[in-house]
């Protein structure tokens, strides 16, 4: 059920002193758009009569069709804390439809709601706790980001050893004030690198608010003198920035993942939600972890997964059981990072699962020691696979899933691939400061 009703928005937008209203939405890479309008026009906002050019946005629209219109769910309405109190600024987010009233099938939302709606449709209500990662930086002395910073902290560690507390607190007020549930926030592992953990919400609204979180940061990283960036690894030699994802299931108020009888409170629904994810993960990567840069993070040493395994006792898995002291039960997903587009991040997460429920597809046996420490005899001997490693490798095999491509839908699949194997071949024909470094001066 709705929050707000259109008699609700024009009431707290008057009561408010609302003058700009901010259209939002997200384009095929996770990157947050908007459009800006006066609230003169509230009326034809409401009545989806703002449209954009969508060939100019990659990824969306050729030319033929690029007449998008947006529709701004009432229940994203907010009021930005960071701008001026008279005059102030709202914002919606909004879903993308085509001039004939249907939705754009490019709209990474739609394509989230798309799943839920399968989900729903069997009883099930998906719960979501992501964990976002970030580093806060130094600017240059013209205000451009570094990767500069003055401390050492480092896990949990506190001010004044933790510089970044003081951003990280306005940062929380923020989000709170806003209407977002944060559950946690530390310092995490790296000098510099921050922790933002949300309360468990329903999918599409968490997939909101990763979106809000990282412009969010950002503002306030800025408002303290920092640039925040959610680079997977912005520099070498330290942990990257992950965003683990924590997926649980209510059917009828339940939790379908939990089974007291179980040694590990995991119920037979929630093995077949892991063996999902676990026939589809290499596809999922690409979406998950979709930079070139990405992949500098998923390797051994630093805490990311690199292979695809699963434990309840082990944190060096792709997925974690967690341990839990109530009547619920999670999966958590531990490989992707805070640069995914988080609608095709869950959507295609969720429907992996769903498919093991369909299928009733049991994963393989856990791994319950330090994979890291096998050899690879001892890897190859349990069947232990790895993870893509490289955005190429992670592109092919999203290619060959025909099931992932189908949740994607054929537009979004297409233009997808497009963009990332041209990102990748960019990459291939660059030279890099390793290279010069280490070759220019001795061949």
């Amino acid at each position: 059920m709705s929050r707000y009703t259109r008699e609700d928005i024009y009431r707290m937008i008057e009561e408010e002193d609302v003058e700009f209203i901010r259209l939002q939405f997200t384009d095929l890479f996770g990157t947050l758009k908007n459009i800006a309008v006066t609230t003169s026009q509230l009326e034809r906002v409401l009545e989806h009569k703002i449209s954009f050019d969508g060939a100019s946005i990659e990824g969306f629209a050729a030319v033929e069709e690029s007449d998008l219109y947006l529709y701004p769910d009432l229940d994203t309405f907010c009021i930005f804390p960071w701008r001026p109190q008279h005059g102030k600024v709202a914002r919606f987010i909004c879903d993308v439809y085509y001039a004939d009233g249907t939705p754009f099938a490019g709209d990474p939302r739609f394509i989230l709601k798309r799943v839920l709606a399968e989900a729903e449709n069997l009883g099930y209500c998906f719960l979501v706790g992501p964990e976002c990662e970030f580093f806060l930086f130094h600017l240059d002395d013209e205000g451009r980001p570094t990767t500069l910073t003055h401390e050492g902290a480092g896990y949990f560690d506190v001010a004044p050893v933790d510089l970044g507390e003081n951003a990280r607190r306005d940062m929380i007020l923020t989000l709170e004030e806003m209407g977002y549930g944060v559950e946690a926030s530390h310092h995490e592992g790296a000098p510099g690198q921050q922790e933002i953990d949300f309360r468990y919400d329903e999918a599409l609204r968490t997939a909101d608010g990763i979106m809000t979180v990282r412009l969010a940061v950002k503002i306030i990283a800025k408002r303290n003198g920092l640039h925040a960036s959610f680079m997977p690894k912005p520099k070498n030699g330290v942990n990257g920035s992950g965003m683990h994802i924590n997926l649980s299931v209510e059917r009828d108020g339940k939790s379908l993942f939990y089974d007291p009888e179980s040694p590990i409170h995991l119920s037979q629904e929630g093995y077949w939600f892991i063996g999902g994810i676990m026939k589809h993960i290499r596809a999922i990567t690409a979406l998950t972890n979709p930079l070139v840069n990405s992949y500098k993070r998923l390797i051994p040493g630093y805490e990311a997964p690199v292979y695809i395994a699963w434990s309840a006792v082990s944190r060096s898995p792709l997925i974690r059981i967690p341990s839990v002291s109530d009547d619920g039960q999670r999966i958590e997903l531990r490989s992707p990072d805070s640069a995914a587009n988080p609608y095709l991040a869950l959507a295609v997460c969720i429907a992996a699962g769903l498919d093991g429920i369909r299928n009733q597809l049991l994963p393989p046996e856990s791994v319950d020691t330090n994979i890291f420490t096998m050899s690879e005899e001892e890897r190859a001997a349990q069947g232990i696979e790895c993870l893509p490693c490289s955005l190429s490798e992670a592109l092919t095999a999203l290619e060959k899933d025909a099931y992932i491509c189908q949740v994607l839908g054929e537009h979004a699949t297409k233009y997808f691939l497009e963009a990332k194997k041209r990102e990748w071949e960019d990459y291939r024909a660059s030279v890099s400061s390793w290279e010069l470094e280490r070759y220019l001066s001795r061949i």
